[in-house]
């Protein structure tokens, strides 16, 4: 059973001070490895891309290569807002979604794939990894602070895949409320639904850093050191 990706491309990158999903890395723009990665992905079957609404007709012209991209729709200020406008015009026949940040351009679609399964398995799911560093909890002047335990911590990633009409429910209550919320989990969390967690098996960190930039860069460049004999790779 497929599913149709809702890609946020709604962000207005202040962190890097320039437009990150036009940055190029490994010879594309960010965006461009986003959506190939779901564009490969079988399990795949609609891609809406959601921009900002003055960036929309540049986008269009961008994506115009991507067969699965099916339209590419004006967001809202808040990612949140830019989801339920993707929400609001996924077609009735898919009752499966997977949100995605195209500013993740690292995603591979077995990982895609396997969020789906998982997620068509438990009622929900999202991709994630568990965190290895020591977690502290500064003081409000930047001085350590209280150690925080790791155990079980995980750092969420995306994409999330949920059914759409709970989806569509969790952010009706979200919406209803004046509630924040910085991304799914955190939404369908709220009507006491269980996500698992998929582990992601390769680096799919979100641009948000001008160093991130480099670091993707090396990244693509050593996935097209291994590729040769693994179509399960793309860069």
């Amino acid at each position: 059973m497929t599913a149709i990706a809702i890609i946020v491309a709604g962000g207005s990158s202040r962190r890097m001070g320039y437009d990150k999903l036009l940055v190029d890395i490994a010879g594309e723009p960010v965006l461009i490895h986003t959506l190939r990665a779901f564009e490969y992905c079988g399990d795949i079957g609609q891609i809406l891309l959601v921009a900002p609404e003055s960036r929309v007709a540049f986008f269009q012209e961008m994506v115009a290569p991507f067969s699965k991209v099916t339209a590419v729709l004006a967001g809202g200020a808040e990612r949140h807002l830019s989801v339920w406008a993707g929400l609001q015009n996924v077609p009735p026949d898919f009752e499966w979604v997977a949100v995605h940040d195209a500013a993740r351009p690292l995603v591979q679609p077995a990982d895609i794939s396997e969020t789906i399964l998982k997620a068509q398995e438990f009622g929900a799911a999202s991709l994630a990894a568990p965190v290895a560093d020591t977690l502290n909890r500064a003081t409000g002047d930047r001085f350590a602070g209280e150690v925080i335990d790791r155990t079980g911590v995980w750092a969420m990633q995306t994409p999330q895949v949920f059914q759409r009409q709970r989806l569509i429910e969790a952010y009706t209550a979200v919406l209803s409320r004046g509630e924040l919320v910085t991304d799914e989990v955190s939404a369908v969390a709220k009507l006491g639904d269980a996500v698992k967690l998929v582990a992601s098996r390769d680096l799919n960190f979100k641009i948000t850093f001008p160093c991130d930039i480099e670091l993707a860069r090396a990244v693509l460049s050593m996935r097209r050191a291994r590729m040769t004999g693994h179509p399960e790779f793309i860069a």
